[in-house]
């Protein structure tokens, strides 16, 4: 049996505070026998503190940006000492080697090995002002399986999952920092069209691919952002085993990866039963319109 978790909870600027509140989560996780925990997207440094037209930038508002850090600097190093034997996926603003280049990235780590990591591809309303894309999807073998990582607006495109299902990923770990709408938001907030998408786009992209897919989300809110929580553990079937709704705290769920594989693809198997031949439209309308 393995145990996933997934985490909603408030990651600032603050790193001593971002520090102290893995510290926790991570004793928590030990408490509740966690295999494998996903924080949030940015949970070191915290995201951005608005988006759209009137997003972040380098050159107008660089003392509001998360702090760019190396996948080998101090900060992962830090995490890597908290969490010990746990594995973690976790998001961070990563400086490329060019010690300029910005990226939206999460790694999947435990205290003795990072086993990979993962640039955002997808960006929205205005983040690419402050972050570059990356360009691929990698699968990481680790202790709990084989582990996709993708970031918040990722889970929009049904690509992004099928990439990784495609190299055999059995645990797709979801990491965002998904707000509420920015008008006409509901007054409450668990009503918000966007926490709707939020939900439905993870208990899809489960159900596409057939694989357990974490979702974690910050919490609470950050600039003029407001955060929709509800982390969750969705199963291969598309059923929500747990989740925290709109609160700070963890979505926990035991699962026997193997027994459920069996089990949900031995009639229907989405990957087997694709038809590559006639998806070629795909490709060609990009070409179209690129």
């Amino acid at each position: 049996m393995t145990t996933l978790a997934a985490v909603s909870a408030n990651f600032t600027r603050d790193l001593e505070q971002n520090y102290a509140l893995i510290s926790s989560l991570a004793a928590e996780a030990r408490d509740r026998n966690v295999d494998f925990l996903v924080l949030p997207e940015a949970a070191i440094g915290g995201y951005l503190s608005s988006l759209g037209n009137h997003g972040d930038t380098v050159k107008t508002t660089q003392r509001s940006l998360p702090p760019a850090i190396r996948l080998d600097g101090p900060e992962i190093a830090r995490v890597q000492s908290i969490v010990g034997d746990l594995v973690v996926a976790i998001g961070f603003c990563e400086l490329a080697d060019d010690g300029e280049t910005r990226y939206n990235a999460a790694a999947v780590l435990d205290g003795g090995t990072v086993y990979g990591s993962y640039r955002k591809v997808h960006q929205p309303l205005g983040e690419g002002m402050s972050y570059s894309a990356g360009a691929r999807y990698d699968v990481f073998d680790t202790p709990v399986g084989r582990v996709g990582l993708q970031i918040c607006y990722d889970k929009a495109f049904p690509e992004a999952a099928r990439v990784m299902a495609l190299q055999g990923a059995q645990i797709i770990a979801s990491l965002s920092a998904w707000p509420a709408a920015r008008t006409a938001t509901a007054e409450n907030l668990q009503e918000d069209r966007w926490t709707y998408r939020f939900n439905l786009f993870d208990m899809a992209r489960a159900l596409d691919n057939q694989v357990f897919w974490v979702a974690s989300n910050q919490s609470g809110t950050f600039g003029s952002l407001r955060y929709v929580g509800n982390a969750k553990v969705v199963d291969p079937g598309g059923n929500v085993l747990a989740t925290t709704l709109l609160g700070s705290g963890m979505a926990v769920a035991e699962v026997d990866v193997d027994a459920t594989f069996r089990t949900m693809r031995a009639g229907m198997f989405h990957l087997r039963d694709r038809r590559p031949d006639v998806y070629t439209a795909l490709t060609e309308w990009q070409e179209l319109v690129s």
